[in-house]
């Protein structure tokens, strides 16, 4: 079996739906399992909802509401018609009943709990997949819906809930049965907990969701169907002449997520790891383009990519006390985990620590701990730059390179992970895009 995720732009409206079920039907002797996002722009319109009504701006919030119903229903009757229209249109206005009270209570509150908003932005999601399997059926496929909170189980940790792996594979293999010819459909991103409440896993979980779903059932490979022909050199948008790259490892697809290519989200790799399936990322506007297989081993080792990661701070930590010292380090760390923020880069020396976080949030509060350490510098408006690829530290001349490419660019900070896979330099967010003009000239052209 095969599991198909299709992300917002492929399924922007009837069009880009049919167009994802001729995909689907090329691949229906492989026992396909859909898992879809919200249609394009939706999951922001859900968030502006929320947003409107905590607030306590009710009409506001109630127009937009309209627009968002109004948009499923018209693309409802694009292409559907007789029992399948009539089906379809009851399901989305009794989940639009479901979600204009949730609206209807928030604004009376004026507050949104995380609980609540996951509740939210659950619909566009549920909504997306009504529309793909009426659609479906319309066309003559066997077809199954599924939800998705029947089987992908989570703690209660709403907005970024953590997937409780061996509850969640009993499930997947209890209720999703693929079978030759037939489709089953699924929602990404959602999930639930063991009191039934719903969770998200995250903004663009749902290709974690669709590795998820491949790794219980030991698929044959997971798709990735974006709106972009794989993973590319750099973004597109910056350099035209980007291309695709033909292979990559895990690790090195991990980290480019994480550091800013957008393409895939960076927890998918982490269920499919140990089966070894690997995980290909196609354009569904061309599916006979180039695309991008990740799996464990390739053989073409050096640089594979540039990304960016921008609102990066910078934190720099001066104290003499470090020398020689030991639990230095734990100190400071400490006043992150306290504050649950997360650290991306860190670069040390016998007197002072360098480290990259990419949230404002308890900034002051942070400022102030950490001071009781040492002196502390804040510096805002970076961006990480990555270069990612195998063995990059074997190439001998690969740092001077880098230098030499970025000689017109002022370096904030520079850090070689340990898995010698991701070389970042942090640049000052104003420099940053010519300066993956000036990597990528050097190292792509």
């Amino acid at each position: 079996m095969i599991v198909m995720k299709f992300g917002g732009t492929s399924v922007a409206g009837n069009t880009q739906i049919d167009n994802v079920l001729d995909i689907a039907k090329t691949r229906l002797d492989a026992a396909p399992v859909l898992v879809s996002s919200a249609m394009a722009k939706v999951t922001d319109g859900l968030i502006r909802i929320s947003e409107l009504a905590s607030a306590g701006k009710k009409e506001e919030a109630d127009k937009e509401t309209d627009d968002l119903i109004a948009r499923h229903i018209d693309v409802a009757k694009a292409f559907l018609s007789g029992d399948n229209l009539v089906a379809a249109i009851q399901q989305i206005n009794k989940l639009c009943g479901e979600f204009e009270s949730l609206v209807r209570g928030m604004s009376l509150l004026k507050e949104c709990s995380d609980r609540s908003y996951d509740k939210i932005l659950s619909f566009g999601e549920l909504l997306s997949t009504t529309l793909i399997y009426f659609r479906a059926l319309e066309r003559g496929f066997d077809a199954e819906f599924l939800d998705s909170r029947d089987f992908i189980k989570t703690d209660d940790n709403f907005t970024c809930a953590a997937v409780d792996f061996a509850e969640t594979n009993a499930k997947i293999k209890e209720i999703v049965k693929p079978k030759t010819n037939k489709l089953l459909i699924a929602q990404g991103f959602i999930g639930s907990t063991d009191e039934g409440v719903t969770a998200t896993l995250g903004r663009g979980g749902s290709d974690y969701t669709a590795a998820i779903i491949g790794a219980a059932l030991d698929a044959k490979v997971v798709e990735i169907w974006t709106d972009v022909s794989g993973i590319m050199t750099t973004d597109p948008r910056i350099i035209a002449e980007a291309r695709t790259i033909d292979k990559m490892t895990y690790q090195e697809a991990a980290e480019l997520a994480f550091f800013g290519a957008k393409v895939v989200h960076p927890s998918t790799m982490q269920p499919v790891i140990e089966k070894q399936i690997p995980i290909t990322v196609l354009n569904s506007l061309a599916p006979e383009s180039a695309y991008t297989e990740i799996c464990s081993e390739v053989p073409e080792k050096g640089l594979k990519a540039i990304t960016k990661k921008k609102g990066i701070i910078l934190v720099n930590i001066t104290s003499s006390r470090m020398l020689n010292a030991y639990g230095f380090l734990s100190k400071i760390f400490s006043v992150f985990e306290k504050y649950k923020t997360s650290v991306d880069l860190i670069a040390t020396s016998e007197v002072s620590v360098s480290m990259t976080i990419d949230s404002e949030e308890n900034l002051d509060e942070i400022k102030s701990e950490l001071s009781n350490i040492g002196v502390v510098k804040i510096e805002k408006d970076k961006s990480i730059i990555s270069m990612v690829g195998q063995e990059l530290w074997k190439d001998p001349n690969f740092i001077s390179d880098v230098f030499k490419a970025a000689g017109k660019t002022e370096i904030n900070m520079i850090s070689m992970g340990s898995s010698e896979t991701n070389l970042g330099i942090v640049v000052n967010e104003a420099n940053s895009q010519q300066t993956i003009i000036d990597l990528h000239k050097l190292f792509f052209n």
